[in-house]
């Protein structure tokens, strides 16, 4: 018997199919390049691209005429506590208009004040209204969109795939592996470049805003092919996630809502955002707007339900029901009219700051044929994300990724894979088949409690070094992860392989965080509260013989920093 069921090859291979992913594969496929894109869900409703509500920010100074790209540029490096790749943060804000032009040019349509003139919103961390929205469904309209132009311009889909591992041989990738999850078939994948857009890893947290399929699997993939990692310690928690009711404990309250005139309050009625930031108030940037209501919670000054109120109701109803509305609709259902009542929210794991570490191209500094570009991309946020450079994130560095796996592809021809490699892959995969009768499911809670606990919005030396113990522990346990073989669309299998994933990142996340001895951005020590300026350094994590390496590099500076 065949060991791989079936093989695929085609020029560039782009994992992940949100944002990010879509524009990488259109960019590579107008270089006249076969370009496959495999999805662990469904192209265009899985991910956090067609979630994503509040907007996508581009300095053009419609709203604001003052604002420019240096301000922009400026507010993002402040808010990134000075560890953002600055090269990367110019190109963000150089290129960020240019891209939003051309989403309209595939499809997409945003709210205007002219008609040659998009409307934008505040978001927290910046001066200006430079936020491009479509009401609060920003994302869906992105997708949409982009989701039609890769089919427009020949793209290969691949749906409900989940990529194992990147193959290597001679310092380069050779392919891949996959498992089909509905037929439970073992996958080949040759290709002369790779591009990683697989987003987050939201669900190591048992409290989050993310879907199901954000369990860190890009980092994962990245780390054991030997590229490197970074920031990894950066993790952002959104400020408002709803509390009420337990089944949607951690449901996205857009920042849109604070954009539109949002103000929070704590259960005595204050205002407590005068306390932390009295010039930003609830227009700070997530981290302190996070730590705040984590503050007022932990202080005995939060609602009934654990969390604290966002109050919109002195907003005018027509400006809820037109920019509002996906937020109107989700509250409705569990029977909140936000136009008359408050919002119940608390923070809630969001975004990774972290990820692949990459040249200017989004070229991994390891491996040459390695691209990355979204959420699994690593430092243009630095210590902490402004809201709306996300979405714009996914299309700047999505088309850089996705030209520069064209040409690399065209420089190049397949490499051979050797059968050992695909043994190796295929025995990790189905020894769960054989374990001890522990569901993956069991040992998954238990490390998004630990990482939630121990590894989240307020950590210690205890904590950390508690929680790798704990990682350490639960890894052990993977040999006794048992599914049930032989199902058609088998899920326990794919949590079983994903689980794996998640106790390698959650490791790598303690570690940064334990390293980084002070306070900075998304990520805070009790022990060591203050920002320190020795600390403007970036936590690098690599893959070695004798195990994980975790150091310090200088950021990458340039001429316009503020």
């Amino acid at each position: 018997m065949e060991l791989v069921d079936d093989v695929y090859q085609c020029d560039v291979l782009v994992v992940g199919g949100g944002g990010a992913g879509a524009r990488a594969a259109i960019e590579a496929r107008k270089q006249n390049v076969d370009v496959l894109l495999v999805v662990k869900g469904l192209f265009g409703r899985s991910g956090c691209t067609v979630m994503a509500e509040g907007g996508y920010n581009a300095a053009f100074g419609f709203v604001d005429p003052e604002d420019s790209q240096q301000l922009h540029f400026e507010d993002t490096v402040i808010g990134g506590r000075f560890l953002n790749n600055q090269r990367l943060v110019e190109i963000l804000v150089r290129d960020a208009p240019k891209r939003i032009i051309e989403l309209e040019q595939f499809g997409a349509a945003f709210d205007r004040i002219e008609p040659e003139k998009f409307d934008q919103r505040y978001f927290g961390g910046q001066r200006f209204r430079r936020t491009v929205h479509r009401g609060d469904r920003t994302g869906h309209e992105m997708m949409s969109a982009l989701k039609e132009e890769a089919y427009r311009v020949g793209v290969e889909v691949l749906e409900e795939v989940a990529i194992t591992r990147l193959l290597t041989g001679d310092g380069r990738l050779t392919g891949a592996t996959g498992l089909d999850l509905i037929h439970g078939r073992f996958l080949l994948f040759k290709a002369k470049a790779i591009v990683l857009a697989t987003g987050g890893a939201g669900r190591l947290y048992s409290i989050t805003t993310n879907p199901y399929q954000k369990t860190g699997d890009g980092y994962a993939l990245a780390y054991n092919a030997g590229a490197e990692l970074i920031d990894m310690e950066m993790v952002q928690f959104h400020p408002t996630g709803m509390v009420y009711p337990p089944s949607a404990s951690g449901l996205l309250v857009t920042e849109a809502v604070r954009g539109e005139g949002g103000k929070l309050y704590n259960a005595k009625g204050e205002r407590f955002m005068a306390r932390y930031d009295p010039e930003r108030m609830e227009l700070s940037t997530r981290d302190v707007v996070t730590r705040a209501i984590f503050t007022e919670i932990s202080q005995g000054r939060g609602t009934p339900n654990g969390g604290v109120y966002l109050d919109l109701t002195h907003v005018p109803d027509e400006v809820i029901e037109q920019k509002l509305g996906t937020m109107l609709k989700q509250f409705l259902d569990v029977g909140v009219d936000i136009r008359r009542e408050p919002m119940e929210v608390s923070p809630s794991a969001h975004h990774f700051m972290g990820g692949v570490r990459t040249h200017e191209d989004c070229r991994s500094t390891r491996l040459r044929n390695l691209f990355a570009c979204g959420e699994v991309n690593g430092g243009v946020h630095g210590a902490n994300r402004l809201g709306g450079n996300s979405l714009a994130e996914t299309q700047v560095f999505g088309a850089i990724a996705g030209k520069n796996a064209a040409e690399e592809a065209k420089r190049h021809g397949y490499a051979s894979v050797p059968r050992k490699a695909l043994e190796e892959e295929h025995d990790r995969i189905f020894r769960f088949e054989s374990g001890e009768g522990v569901l993956p499911y069991e040992v998954r809670s238990r490390l998004q409690r630990t990482m939630w606990e121990k590894v989240g919005i307020v950590r210690s030396r205890q904590s950390l070094e508690e929680a790798l113990r704990e990682i350490a522990q639960l890894r052990s346990r993977l040999n006794e992860v048992t599914v049930e073989a032989g199902l058609r669309y088998n899920l326990q299998l794919l949590a079983a392989v994903e689980l794996d994933n998640m106790l390698l990142v959650a490791e790598m996340i303690a570690r940064s965080a334990l390293l980084r001895t002070e306070s900075r951005g998304a990520h805070f020590r009790s022990d060591y509260p203050e920002e320190d300026p020795r600390w403007v350094k970036n936590i690098v994590v690599s893959r070695a013989a004798d195990g994980m390496v975790v150091k310090t590099v200088d950021p990458v500076i340039t001429t316009l920093a503020p």
